[in-house]
């Protein structure tokens, strides 16, 4: 187990987040080849296809607030990410969201790579 899941884990989250509100096109070094986003259900896979559909959302400003980070360490040192949050985008009314990321050591173990990333609005109906 990687007594420091949680340490990665937030410190993970504090960059991507920061990242995506700044500059989506620079979080293209987390995601690899075989990395996978599944986004309101539509699958992108490899780093390209992810940078293209996150540079590809119709806003410009975006703030991400965050809830709640909760994280468990996976088989092969890899770590499980859950956020909990409100999306801000431009003028439009904040919206609660859950993500979910699958982080896993690169060969060499200095870092982390995003493995596998879910993200859904939180949308009511009624």
């Amino acid at each position: 187990m990687n007594p420091n899941f949680a340490t990665v884990g937030q410190a993970f989250v504090k960059t991507y987040y920061e990242t995506f509100d700044s500059n989506r096109a620079a979080l293209a070094s987390l995601y690899v080849a075989e990395s996978m986003l599944t986004f309101e259900g539509a699958q992108f896979q490899g780093s390209d296809a992810i940078i293209k559909k996150l540079t590809s959302l119709p806003f410009q400003a975006i703030a991400h607030v965050l809830s709640t980070i909760d994280c468990q360490p996976t088989v092969s040192l890899g770590i499980i990410v859950f956020v909990v949050g409100q999306l801000k985008t431009d003028n439009d009314a904040p919206h609660t969201f859950n993500q979910c990321f699958h982080l896993k050591p690169k060969p060499d173990g200095s870092t982390y790579y995003v493995f596998n990333d879910m993200f859904r609005l939180s949308l009511h109906n009624g």
